[in-house]
């Protein structure tokens, strides 16, 4: 017996042994833990009967213990050694980069201030020390650039003057975009200042003194300050009042779902509601930003066949709605010239209306044609719900509806986006219609297409 227990205490594994199971960089750490494992081994031994699993799985245990602990310093080693490459490419992008780099805290005031590589400095590092961003860009249109930043919207471009070491008048553009923190607060912006040659000027010279900016490059004056209201706006738009939508339509969704089956019908029915006010004004954002676009989108000027255009509109109403009979006459030849994505906008607005407006009408009919004796100018008929022409005013007015959203769905701003997309063209459009008994719209599009 004596013999035999030499035998396993001799193969049992000793600290030792244990200890350089691990990689070496975790020995140290492995070996107090292989040490207790050892005494508990021995103790159990002495107290176990022979043929005990216990220390087999002390040993196990504390194994794997150890195995976690070297993934883990392994992966934080990985993890750290990829962070310090990014980083080292990084500032190597922004060495290598032809333009200012700036940066501002929450209350935009500029931090940070990087000239490109052999640009004077001392002056701009003075003046970067917690000055405004529109002190340090003095924008002709102050406004415009702090209802950007107020906003926390892209800055894209923004014109800007600047006087060098000499006295000359430099151009430059700003951009910049908005940073968060780890809790997803505001916590500023970071950007770049780029020089723009102008006649007159020496190109390429180093950039150094305070910059002013101004609304946009010559090119652009006329139209920067509303762009600049536009994307503000639009930017507002799209991120502020979604917020509490989402919040609103999210809670709700939990509701239902884990509250349902004690809520009744009307209870559910009242969840329902909410939730489809939501996806309205979800859909009304989405119009107003699209109408908000419309003024500032390029527009091209190029040949565009609509009778080609609407017999494609035509089709794909009838592919949405298979069940329904409606007699669509498209008068052949109709061309024009604008811009065809917007023009087609119009067309689906018109023939969708006439073709909405016709749900409840027997043997509905819809026309699109041009007037006689008018080159430029088209109609759309239908015969229809029609409405009460004491309210046309209100027809091209956004969010203004004549009927209810219940009889006749859609967001009311389908023909405030056709008005503003024909004036843009340089033509205008009217209504005529009686209740029940259709509508009838006018539309010019002179041949300039401007």
């Amino acid at each position: 017996m004596l013999r035999d227990a030499a035998a396993r205490d001799r193969l049992r594994p000793t600290p030792l042994r244990r200890a350089s199971l691990v990689p070496g960089a975790f020995a140290a750490a492995a070996w107090p833990l292989a040490t207790l494992a050892a005494e508990s081994d021995s103790a159990t031994a002495k107290a176990a009967p022979a043929g005990s699993l216990v220390p087999l799985f002390v040993f196990v245990v504390v194994l794997g213990v150890i195995a976690v602990a070297a993934w883990a310093v392994w992966r934080w080693r990985q993890d750290a050694g990829a962070l310090h490459q990014a980083r080292l490419e990084q500032r190597s992008l922004v060495d290598v980069l032809d333009v200012w780099q700036w940066r501002t805290d929450a209350e935009h005031r500029v931090v940070a201030l990087r000239p490109p590589s052999g640009a004077g400095t001392e002056a701009w590092r003075a003046l970067a020390t917690g000055q405004p961003l529109w002190e340090l860009v003095q924008a002709d249109d102050a406004g415009a650039l702090r209802a950007r930043l107020a906003a926390g919207a892209p800055i894209d471009d923004v014109g800007a003057e600047r006087d060098d070491a000499g006295g000359a008048r430099r151009r430059v553009q700003l951009r910049g975009r908005s940073l968060v923190d780890a809790t997803g607060r505001f916590a500023g912006y970071i950007g770049t200042l780029r020089e723009v040659d102008r006649p007159g000027a020496a190109p390429g010279a180093a950039a150094s003194g305070p910059a002013r900016a101004v609304a946009g490059a010559p090119a652009k004056d006329d139209r920067t300050a509303g762009d600049a209201d536009r994307e503000a706006f639009s930017y507002t738009v799209s991120h502020d009042l979604r917020a509490p939508i989402r919040v609103v339509e999210g809670f709700t969704k939990i509701v239902k779902e884990d509250y349902g089956r004690v809520l009744d019908r009307i209870g559910l029915d009242h969840l329902d509601r909410v939730l489809g006010a939501a996806a309205r004004m979800n859909n009304m954002i989405d119009a107003l930003l699209a109408l908000s676009k419309l003024s500032s989108q390029p527009l091209a000027d190029e040949p565009v066949n609509l009778s080609e255009m609407a017999g494609s509109i035509a089709e794909e109403l009838r592919r949405q709605s298979p069940a329904r009979d409606v007699a669509i006459d498209i008068e052949p030849g109709l061309a024009a010239r604008g811009d065809p994505t917007l023009l087609r906008s119009v067309l689906e607005n018109l023939l969708g209306n006439a073709w909405k407006y016709t749900a409840h009408t027997r043997q509905a009919q819809v026309r699109f044609a041009r007037v006689a004796g008018e080159a430029s100018t088209f109609y759309v008929r239908d015969n229809g719900a029609g409405f009460d022409m004491r309210f046309a005013d209100r027809l091209f007015s956004p969010f203004q509806r004549l009927h209810s959203a219940s009889e006749f769905p859609g967001t009311g701003v389908g023909l405030a986006s056709v008005r503003r997309i024909v004036r843009r063209h340089g033509g205008d459009i009217r209504a005529e219609s009686e209740p029940d008994k259709g509508a009838t719209f006018t539309f010019s599009l002179p041949g300039s297409g401007r």
